[in-house]
């Protein structure tokens, strides 16, 4: 099973750095997942407020991401966005899709890290990360899994982060063209959930319904570093 996901996967472009019989290991301690986003829900371009957009195609994908691990844990798993800048967009998306945490104007990422897994009583081996660019390496550097969303223009950062060791996969598509839901799908697939997942979405009764139920009382949470610390924002 888990070589047909790599043949499928490889087929299409996407490149495990990490060998697959690993990476599934490693995923079977997951318990969070972490997404960066300019240059990953989008191709990074900026609209006239500073802000970059998102897909309904890479949306449903962390749904049914977070989804799967709730039926293969029994428990939800964590979900945060943290991000550089200011993204509008983004908040939106948190708060819709009821993502635990969404953190922004963040220069360090890893202290944005280090705040959610300590509030939530996360080690970095139960944390999965999807990113793109040099902002997100002390991230990358820590996490249990990374999820690099490919962009054509940067074949030396590629061979960077593989060189060191800050890559467990790059996705075959760009950011902007559903490199979310690539990797989300890899995921599902390598824990075996990914049938049983599209099942009971499409059942909708019991399980959706229940995981629905408790993924819609999740109060989103935003914060940026003010004075040196993490506050609470309204957005």
């Amino acid at each position: 099973m888990i070589s047909d996901i790599s043949a499928i996967f490889t087929q299409l472009g996407g490149e495990f750095i990490t060998p697959v019989s690993e990476l599934a290991e490693k995923l079977s301690s997951i318990k969070a997942f972490i997404f960066d986003w300019d240059g990953v829900f989008n191709d990074g371009t900026k609209n006239e407020q500073g802000s970059s957009n998102f897909s309904e195609v890479d949306s449903m994908g962390t749904n049914l991401l977070r989804f799967g691990w709730w039926l293969s844990q029994a428990s939800m798993p964590y979900t945060a966005v943290i991000s550089g800048e200011r993204n509008l967009l983004s908040f939106q998306l948190v708060q819709r899709e009821h993502y635990h945490a969404c953190y922004f104007r963040i220069k360090h990422k890893i202290e944005a890290l280090e705040h959610f897994m300590s509030s939530r009583g996360l080690k970095a081996s139960e944390v999965a990360f999807f990113f793109d660019d040099a902002l997100d390496l002390s991230i990358a550097e820590q996490c249990g899994v990374r999820i690099l969303i490919r962009h054509k223009g940067n074949p030396l950062f590629q061979q960077y982060v593989i060189k060191n060791k800050l890559v467990d996969y790059i996705t075959a598509q760009d950011g902007g063209n559903f490199a979310v839901r690539e990797g989300c799908e890899l995921m599902l697939g390598l824990q075996g959930v990914h049938d049983q997942t599209i099942d009971e979405r499409l059942r909708f009764y019991p399980h959706y319904n229940s995981y629905l139920t408790e993924r819609q009382a999740i109060q989103s949470q935003f914060f940026t570093l003010a004075n040196g610390q993490f506050e609470p924002q309204s957005v």
